[in-house]
């Protein structure tokens, strides 16, 4: 395995993933010989390793394994809540003793964000996203994912996001309607589908579902007036999402959006807006 991987895995797992690493290849050859698959090549890095397979009758499929077993329980769990949606990628098969995911293969399967894509392009799946009943799906709280994003922000750019902002957020992720939360969904972690947009790797969680439209509406924006007018067409375009829950939304995540950026030494635009966003100081971040 290469080690900007080793490291980036040791980042998010701690030093058990070295160990992991070392036992990862006999792993993958005993799910390729228990699945009856022919792996192809490897990638990924920050949370996971993901193989490009082929299955017995030649199809494309995808294996997936992560330090963190308990990780891979909540995505399987997700996906089997997801499943029959066009608009979430497929699970075929679960290992728990590894956590290994085996899933389906989505053509053409670039990502949105390696092209311009439209608001009206990601609503349809946004709005199947909330539409499953949450009843029996055990996974923990949004309030939970929020905690560790900004624990994972303050190893990563300690001391730039002030208590008080975490605080702001998991306020928010206590309130609000409960559905099935993907977590993570960015332009990266959507795929070009046979009939549109398909979500991959969520973080699933209960809790509000705007929380999934953070990323969407903030990709590219410069300035609050852009910002809110995105927001207004969003929410017109996905039912029961509110506008001013989304616009906090942003408010709350845009400390753990920027606060990276910082710590690299950004400094666009869109860095200098979100900083004003997450009410950054300019002592701390250096920018007008």
């Amino acid at each position: 395995m290469p080690e900007d991987v080793r490291a980036q895995l040791a980042v998010r797992f701690g030093p058990s993933a070295s160990a992991w690493c070392d036992a990862l290849p006999s792993v993958v050859d005993g799910l390729a010989e228990r699945w009856g698959l022919t792996v192809a090549a490897a990638g990924g890095g920050g949370t996971a390793r993901v193989f490009r397979c082929t299955d017995g009758a030649g199809a494309t499929v995808w294996l997936k394994l992560t330090p963190d077993q308990q990780v891979a329980a909540e995505e399987e769990a997700a996906l089997w809540a997801w499943s029959g949606l066009p608009s979430v990628v497929p699970l075929l098969a679960h290992d728990p003793a590894t956590g290994a995911l085996l899933l389906a293969g989505v053509a053409p399967g670039t990502t949105l964000r390696e092209r311009s894509w439209r608001l009206e392009e990601v609503a349809g799946l946004l709005t199947a996203l909330r539409s499953v009943p949450v009843a029996g799906v055990a996974l923990p709280s949004l309030a939970e994912r929020v905690d560790f994003l900004f624990d994972l922000t303050e190893r990563r750019a300690p001391g730039v996001v002030p208590p008080s902002a975490r605080a702001a957020a998991l306020s928010l992720a206590a309130g609000g309607p409960v559905a099935l939360v993907h977590g993570d969904l960015h332009p990266g972690n959507v795929l070009d589908g046979p009939g549109g947009p398909v979500a991959i790797d969520p973080r699933a969680r209960l809790g509000d579902p705007d929380f999934d439209l953070v990323d969407w509406v903030l990709d590219g924006v410069t300035e609050q007036a852009s910002l809110e007018a995105r927001i207004t067409e969003l929410s017109a375009l996905v039912p029961g999402s509110d506008p001013a829950r989304t616009l906090a939304w942003c408010r709350a995540t845009a400390p753990v959006i920027v606060a990276p950026r910082l710590a690299a030494g950004r400094d666009d635009a869109g860095t200098a807006f979100l900083a004003r966003l997450a009410g950054l100081s300019a002592r701390l971040t250096g920018l007008s």
